[in-house]
């Protein structure tokens, strides 16, 4: 073969290699170009949430007037109810009257189902029962009508079981619910005792909605 023939062809095939290897560079370099990029594009992004809990704030309070309102909270302090008639000097037959009514105060969070119960009696109370009448407005006497908690008849010494009525709370925090109206009718009986004296008080116990 002739030397420049041979020449031109050596220098043709490391041309050829030369440019194999380059492409083949280049061919890694796109490649490492390509991981450089995904690895750049890769956004991170965060999104947090909290919760503050607090308690709300909860008051039953009860008024014999109609407008004072406060708190007798235990069995100890039960407010005395104000019987139009006295309730020491009744014969057979005689019917005693007294008003309560009980409200949420301002600032209570909730509205609530009032559940009544006999909490306690002390000495006699045989032949005495009662009708517990909700009326619309504040006030007891023997013309008083309303919605019919206790049916009259009912044992004085105790409440027939789910007598529950409902309060609304306030419509703002700084005025107190709507008040319930009570009236107490209380009826000797027949055979009550002469001297005899006795006391009964209901519980009214308020939970939240």
């Amino acid at each position: 073969m002739d030397e420049k023939i041979s020449d031109t062809v050596a220098t043709s095939q490391t041309r050829s290699q030369r440019s194999r290897k380059i492409r083949a560079i280049l061919a890694g370099g796109l490649v490492l170009g390509v991981g450089a990029a995904i690895t750049l594009a890769a956004w991170n992004d965060s999104e947090f949430a909290q919760g503050t809990f607090s308690a709300g704030t909860f008051n039953l309070v009860g008024s014999t007037d109609g407008t004072t309102y406060t708190e007798h909270a235990t069995a100890g302090a039960a407010a005395t109810l104000p019987f139009t008639v006295n309730p020491t000097e009744l014969s057979p037959g005689d019917v005693v009257y007294a008003p309560f009514a009980v409200q949420l105060a301002a600032a209570t969070t909730d509205d609530a189902v009032v559940t009544i119960s006999n909490e306690a009696t002390t000495g006699v109370v045989t032949n005495l029962t009662y009708t517990l009448i909700q009326p619309t407005t504040f006030g007891c006497t023997s013309a008083t009508t309303g919605t019919e908690l206790v049916a009259a008849g009912t044992a004085v010494s105790s409440v027939p079981a789910a007598t529950t009525f409902s309060l609304t709370k306030g419509a703002t925090a700084a005025v107190a619910g709507a008040p319930v109206f009570l009236c107490f009718k209380v009826t000797a009986g027949a055979l009550i005792a002469q001297g005899q004296s006795g006391t009964a008080t209901w519980e009214f116990a308020a939970v939240s909605q």
